[in-house]
């Protein structure tokens, strides 16, 4: 179980450490022997999103080439899908932040409790403390 009600539901760290098979098929995504699923593959049952998350480290940032592959997995998916590219550290997330498409985020494992948001201004407002 992950974190606030997050289930992974296949990582390709480790392909068949953990996989919810069942959960796949109910979210229309192809099973883990598909060579185009991200590294990870979260959903939450309070928000009801899909969370599609590929490691710079392993496959590479999601481009927008990248996004477009994955919205093509996904479109027989009915829930809204948010995709994120990780990285350790921000000296990593410099060296790939011109390659990264709009309406994506990023979560950089040395400050994870941020995320920066490629969404133009879906997010624009003050900071409320």
């Amino acid at each position: 179980m992950g974190r606030r009600g997050e289930i992974d539901v296949y990582d390709t760290t480790d392909k068949y450490l953990y996989i919810e098979r069942e959960r796949l098929k109910e979210l229309n995504l192809p099973q883990p022997d598909h060579d185009e699923l991200p590294d990870i593959v979260a959903f939450s049952k309070q928000k009801n999103w899909l969370y599609l998350i590929e490691s710079v480290t392993s496959f590479g940032e999601i481009t927008p080439i990248r996004k477009r592959e994955l919205e093509i997995l996904t479109q027989n998916c009915k829930i809204p899908v948010i995709y994120i590219t990780a990285f350790l550290n921000k000296v990593d997330y410099r060296k790939y932040a011109a390659n990264l498409a709009w309406e994506t985020e990023v979560w950089i494992a040395s400050d994870p409790d941020h995320l920066i948001h490629l969404n133009g201004d879906k997010f624009l407002g003050p900071y409320l403390k």
